[in-house]
């Protein structure tokens, strides 16, 4: 008889595969953000942040095992809360998504163009380039695309502990840059409005759950892989920062605005600059952790759409697969807008806040999915249970609106209107093909 797991995911894959999707844009851009916002009280940012998600995390493993279908952010609310509320949480989760895989192409060109002289003027091709070859990538098998990313990421791990370990070890390195702790272009509460930022680079913590009908034993791999691979970036995370803050200051910061989306780089480009090979490095790792995001998230991004569409609520165009079993029309179309907002990277501050509204509205609504869900089915004795109960899912909502509060207000009337169009656009397209839906 054939192993009904053959083809599927392991534990080993699934925690290279979050891992990956963890270690991407964020940490190698948004870090900076976070060092001026906070000082070097980002270190509790980035702690508080994993701890949120952390929380966030075990909610989802939990709603993968009462329904253990791919499209898991559509598929969760949709069967808690009604088709409306999963079209909502995919929509709000696929526009972030197309961001966040956009602005990951946009800083693999900006960090091989400030490492590599001669890749310089080519930020727009390079993006470009990302993004078609994450696209080749995904339209293989799961598995073949498993293999692969397991190899980048071992790379980029290797890569990431030789910065950490040169940078902590060098003889510039200044434990006083350390002394005003509080002390970041934000003041004394600039750690609390950085958390948002850093909840980002743990966003794909969850990417296992929203693909679990890929995974093997998805009640024991889910919840496992998710607090191991969390472990792993938490310590990486702080490794990096601890070292970067070791050698380029707040004020540094302040006083170089274009150095704050590359502060790795800044760091081996001034203070270690004894060492010429090490910004190449940064390079190099930057561009291995922005690809394994892009992978993971455009993969996710597909089989949310893919989900949306064999319900009705998007065109059954693109609920189609090719013959490796991948969602091929939703790979493609995640590809096509993606580069479109990568070809404006001018865009970049207003991507990023409109991807925090989105990812806010989505993480809230899958939270109180399972709440609903509770209340709906009863647990199966020997199936993964979040701790906690109602009560982490209650205040996991309140921390996420709490934390995004300053995000959303500090977008102004733009970042509003932005908003309140792309969800219009999404209700309509909802409206529009759930009666054709009925009808047929």
């Amino acid at each position: 008889m054939e192993n009904k797991d053959n083809g599927k995911l392991g534990l080993v894959a699934c925690i290279a595969i979050l891992t990956g999707g963890c270690i991407g844009s964020a940490i190698f851009s948004l870090s900076g953000m976070t060092m001026y916002y906070a000082g070097p009280a980002a270190i509790i940012t980035w702690i508080v942040a994993a701890i949120v998600l952390g929380c966030y995390g075990v909610q989802v493993a939990e709603l993968s095992v009462r329904y253990p279908h791919s499209g898991g952010v559509y598929v969760f609310p949709a069967k808690a809360l009604g088709k409306f509320w999963g079209y909502i949480a995919a929509w709000g989760y696929v526009i972030s998504n197309f961001i966040a895989v956009a602005f990951s192409a946009i800083y693999v060109a900006t960090y091989l163009g400030v490492g590599f002289e001669a890749l310089a003027g080519l930020q727009i091709p390079l993006a470009l380039a990302s993004i078609l070859f994450c696209v080749i990538l995904n339209l293989r098998k799961i598995t073949d695309a498993g293999k692969f990313n397991n190899i980048l990421v071992g790379l980029l791990i290797a890569t990431m502990l030789v910065f950490g370990i040169i940078a902590l070890s060098h003889s510039n390195f200044n434990w006083g840059n350390y002394a005003n702790f509080f002390e970041g272009g934000m003041g004394k509460t600039g750690w609390i409005q950085a958390i948002p930022n850093a909840m980002v680079a743990y966003g794909s913590v969850v990417a296992i759950a929203f693909m679990v009908g890929q995974v093997k034993d998805p009640n024991r791999t889910v919840p496992k892989s998710m607090a191991i691979a969390l472990i792993i970036v938490v310590a990486l995370y702080l490794l990096m920062i601890i070292g970067t803050m070791g050698h380029v200051t707040t004020q540094f910061l302040i006083d170089n605005p274009g150095m704050r989306f590359i502060p790795m780089f800044a760091a081996a480009w001034t203070s270690m600059a004894n060492i010429p090979w090490l910004s190449k490095l940064i390079s190099v790792s930057a561009f291995l952790a922005l690809i394994t995001t892009m992978l993971v998230v455009q993969n996710l991004n597909a089989l949310t759409i893919q989900a949306m569409a064999e319900d009705g609520a998007l065109p059954k165009v693109f609920a189609k697969t090719n013959k490796n079993g991948a969602p091929s029309v939703g790979i493609i179309v995640s590809a096509v807008v993606a580069a479109a907002l990568s070809c404006q990277p001018s865009w970049t501050e207003l991507l990023v806040n409109l991807g925090s509204i989105a990812a806010a509205l989505t993480i809230v609504i899958v939270c109180y999915s399972l709440i609903k869900s509770r209340q709906q089915l009863p647990h199966v004795e020997g199936n993964y249970k979040a701790p906690g109960g109602n009560a982490l899912s209650w205040i996991t909502i309140l921390v996420i609106v709490a934390t995004y509060i300053p995000a959303i207000f500090n977008g102004g009337a733009q970042m509003w209107i932005f908003t309140a169009v792309i969800y219009a656009v999404g209700i309509l397209i909802y409206m529009v093909y759930s009666k054709k839906h009925l009808a047929d």
